[in-house]
């Protein structure tokens, strides 16, 4: 029993230190700092095409190009957001069911910035 909370005191403070130095890292150096980015409705506009496509969900911007071929329903799903704001067709897939955990995950790993 003091094996086990010997090294679940441990596991807290070597999360506690991961904690702290996160937070002394320079905002570029953070992870998503690519959120603090800011981006304009026209910056996003000029990226509206099939080749060259970011959507705006919930407040961030993304870059789905290299995913639309990807997307499992068909390519026009998402090219028909590309350059706009898509908050509503991401949280109901244009047929009242929203996206999972998992979907919202994989947006994450395309952002840009955000939306100002």
């Amino acid at each position: 029993m003091k094996r086990f909370l010997f090294a679940a005191f441990i596991s807290f403070l070597a999360s506690a230190a991961t904690i702290g130095l996160l937070g002394r890292l320079a905002p570029e150096d953070r992870p998503g700092a690519a959120a603090a980015r800011p981006v304009s409705a026209e910056e996003l506009a000029r990226h509206g095409s099939s080749g060259d496509c970011w959507l705006a969900v919930e407040g961030g911007v993304y870059d789905v190009t290299s995913y639309v071929s990807s997307h499992p329903a068909p390519e026009r799903v998402l090219t028909d957001w590309c350059g706009k704001e898509a908050t509503e067709a991401f949280r109901t897939k244009g047929a009242g069911r929203p996206h999972g955990e998992e979907a919202r995950a994989l947006l994450e790993t395309f952002r840009v910035g955000a939306l100002r």
